[in-house]
């Protein structure tokens, strides 16, 4: 499972990709905040960086339509894995 760190207001958080996708030109990430298969709190990180930007710029999904549906794509691809909102 690939590990990646992001810069916050509070320091460095590091995540776990669990899967990721891309959905109408955006690429979003599932990340959790645990290796173990146990209680791991999940979220939904959404691409925002200008196209041309050798960075990516990340930030959590909080509309909730558009969580719901990339949830939806998330579940579908993963299902052996119990995700709850």
């Amino acid at each position: 499972m690939e590990k990646i760190e992001f810069q916050t207001e509070d320091g460095i958080q590091e995540f776990y990709v669990e899967e990721q996708t891309r959905i109408n030109g955006f690429n979003y990430l599932l990340v959790s905040d645990s290796v173990t298969e146990q209680e791991a709190e999940a979220y939904i990180l959404k691409d925002v960086s200008e196209p041309e930007s050798q960075e990516a710029c990340y930030v959590m999904v909080e509309d909730e339509q558009e969580l719901e549906a990339v949830m939806r794509i998330f579940e579908q691809s993963m299902e052996d894995v119990d995700i709850k909102m």
